[in-house]
């Protein structure tokens, strides 16, 4: 068995969670548990998600695993159905879609249902994705209200587009629009993601809906989760497999890209692009060895990397390495590599052994 691992640690996940409360206490956690829990096990997080109020996921199919799997709590399409014959299911297991445009409108209205279902109004505020425009709010919340196929209207749901910058006023703009576009509807309110949770206490409502936050991730430009109280869920590890002792002069990995500046000795890592990890890395990115950082050379290769031995003269082959999580922020990776967190997370590949941690 190859030694990649990724380490799932449940109890980090719970104390996420915990903290996601501690920031808006009075608003109830729609956990957005969607893409396999951003590559974290779709399952593994609602059932370690017990005292979530509500699961967010993006497709009928996600629900139903959930739902097939005994998760009891209410789950939320995020974009609500994708065409009319997912009606019926949605009805029978009581999901609850977000209505976000007149072509799921106009379906929901003509549908035969075995029992009438709760939905979302979902709004566009701004990011100009998914939902209608503010100035239908009023329009369509009347014909969702006045719908056979509908039992209650919970409210009206929004999607801030730039929450992760603290410098830009685009998010205040989003939220005063919205407010004013709603204020004659009844019903509760659902604004903040992450990093709306965070950093914009107006967003806070009567639900919030954090996502990468959970598993531990800063999602503010530039920030860690460190900085937010949040503790890492995912650590990629593998171990060393191979030291070389190689000569001045002599060239590291495909393309030579690296040269040796002296006689030194160079780990090999089974780790690779073909386990999720990103082949693109600029310099200054470093690896875990034995908790402490040496930095990574040469090209990442689909199995295997290569890293400067020099300050771990007593580096040997079976030697533990970490390469984002405890003790190194993802989001650190994510930079280097010209990405974002999300994307490191959710591309770790099927080949990798996964774990679950719960002291």
């Amino acid at each position: 068995m190859r030694a990649t691992q990724a380490v799932i640690d449940l109890a980090a996940l719970r104390h996420n969670l915990a903290r996601a409360r501690a920031q808006a206490p009075n608003s109830r956690i729609l956990a957005a548990i969607k893409a396999n829990a951003y590559g974290h096990g779709m399952l593994r997080v609602a059932q370690a998600l017990a005292d979530a109020d509500a699961f967010g996921v993006a497709s009928l199919d996600e629900a139903l695993q959930l739902r097939d799997s005994g998760i009891r709590q209410a789950i939320v399409l995020l974009e609500g159905f994708f065409s009319a014959d997912e009606l019926p299911s949605i009805a029978a297991r009581q999901f609850i879609p977000a209505i976000h445009c007149l072509e799921q409108l106009e379906q929901l209205e003509q549908a035969r249902l075995p029992a009438p279902i709760n939905v979302w109004l979902k709004l566009d505020s701004g990011m100009h994705r998914l939902g209608f425009p503010l100035a239908q709010a009023q329009t369509i919340w009347q014909r969702l209200n006045a719908c056979a196929n509908v039992s209650c209207v919970i409210g009206c749901m929004t999607h801030l587009a730039c929450a992760d910058n603290l410098d830009d006023d685009f998010t205040a703009r989003q939220l005063a629009d919205f407010h004013q576009a709603t204020a004659s509807l009844p019903g509760e309110r659902s604004i903040a993601n992450s990093a709306g949770l965070l950093a914009w206490p107006d967003a806070h409502a009567q639900w919030v809906r954090p996502g990468l936050m959970l598993y531990g991730v800063s999602p503010l430009l530039g920030g860690r989760g460190a900085q937010h109280g949040l503790r890492p869920v995912m650590t990629l590890r593998s171990e060393l497999i191979a030291v070389k002792e190689l000569k001045r002069g002599e060239a590291v990995g495909y393309g030579g890209a690296f040269i040796c500046p002296q006689d030194m000795r160079v780990g090999v890592v089974a780790a690779g692009y073909g386990d999720g990890y990103p082949r693109h890395l600029g310099a200054g990115v470093s690896v875990l060895l034995k908790g402490e950082r040496v930095p990574l050379i040469g090209r990442v290769a689909m199995d295997m990397l290569t890293v400067d031995l020099r300050r771990q003269p007593q580096a040997r082959p079976g030697d533990a390495v970490v390469l984002w999580g405890e003790g190194l922020p993802v989001e650190e990776i994510a930079e280097h590599a010209g990405t974002i967190p999300y994307e490191l997370l959710c591309r770790v590949m099927p080949r990798v052994e996964v774990l679950e941690h719960d002291p």
